[in-house]
């Protein structure tokens, strides 16, 4: 069980590791994205922990990397012992085996990813309040949520050589992404996509996207939660359930969703196109190790206007990261 001193400094770095401490039923992974300058390669690397996974042996730890190749759909999955995993819990420092994620880079070394990544430009988080601590606002500070969501970096620019299936790639001049999450599970139904590649009539501008909505348990009921997070012109635009923001229209079929919300930051258009992707474990409801399939190669049109209806910023977000998965039926009857 954490003590109330580790809540709190978890509260204050939602970067950091939340584990120490908890035994049972707890999950936390980190996502990072490495795009090269070109965009030819997209990749997703997820360090992270299950604790007190269920199986024919009782529970047990395991620590694991997970891989996935955003243009073809493939993943991996690497297990690794609990005890090679370390991370910090006052910041952003994480250890699976001899990989290393931290604020200046990524150490890699995997079957099918090695090297040596840095990041060229600071990290840019969500902001860390008292009374919001993060993407999650004042959400971050009920201890019994059953996940938590941070946003590490909403971009950052990328130097160095990976060796990528044997083959040696530069990242130099690309671009990176850092979110995590951590808890007992992922929501049993729940939309999320992100991407930090906003292209616009006059080109790529330096912007970041970060939109989901899920089922959220609340005292015995549930409601539908959301938190979109658009950062262009040096600002971040908001649009989330705890500060007032209306869902104007959110509908799902098998080729796209299309989300209308509208806040104290104006309104905001998406529509995101819905491509096959790859596998990945995410710990839902009904299990810990549970199959989501998750892509790197969605495209998101997107419009951002004032609430007196001036367009702000209108594009399509690429290499987009996207994922619906599990009761949307009962997400949108929320």
């Amino acid at each position: 069980m954490r003590s109330p001193v580790a809540w709190a400094r978890g509260v204050r770095h939602p970067e950091a590791f939340h584990g120490h401490g908890v035994r049972h039923a707890f999950f936390e992974g980190w996502y990072i994205k490495l795009v090269t300058a070109d965009r030819a390669q997209r990749w997703a690397v997820i360090p992270g922990i299950f604790r007190g996974l269920s199986d024919d042996q009782g529970t047990r730890d395991e620590a694991f990397v997970q891989v996935l190749d955003g243009l073809t759909g493939r993943s991996w999955y690497h297990r690794f012992e609990p005890s090679q995993f370390r991370a910090s819990d006052d910041r952003f420092d994480v250890w699976v085996g001899d990989n290393h994620f931290s604020p200046t880079g990524v150490t890699l070394d995997l079957p099918q990813l090695k090297g040596r990544v840095d990041y060229t430009s600071p990290m840019i988080p969500w902001p860390v309040t008292p009374a919001a601590p993060g993407i999650m606002g004042w959400y971050g500070l009920v201890p019994f949520m059953e996940c938590f969501h941070g946003i590490v970096s909403f971009g950052h620019s990328l130097a160095g050589t990976l060796d990528i299936e044997g083959s040696s790639v530069s990242l130099d001049g690309g671009r990176g992404y850092i979110e995590k999450d951590w808890g007992k599970a992922f929501p049993s139904g729940y939309i999320w996509m992100a991407s930090n590649h906003i292209d616009t009539d006059t080109g790529e501008v330096d912007a970041s996207l970060i939109a989901s909505v899920a089922i959220i348990p609340w005292l015995g009921r549930a409601f539908r939660g959301s938190i979109i997070g658009f950062r262009h012109g040096g600002r971040l635009h908001r649009w989330t359930t705890y500060n007032g923001s209306k869902e104007r229209l959110l509908t799902i079929d098998d080729a796209r969703v299309r989300w209308k919300v509208e806040g104290p930051d104006g309104v905001l258009f998406l529509d995101a196109a819905r491509v096959r992707g790859g596998l990945l474990h995410a710990p839902l409801r009904t299990a810990m190790h549970q199959r989501v399939e998750e892509t790197l190669d969605a495209r998101v049109t997107f419009r951002h206007e004032s609430l007196d209806g001036r367009v702000l910023l209108e594009g399509v977000a690429e290499c987009a990261g996207l994922e619906v998965f599990g009761d949307t039926d009962r997400l949108l009857a929320l």
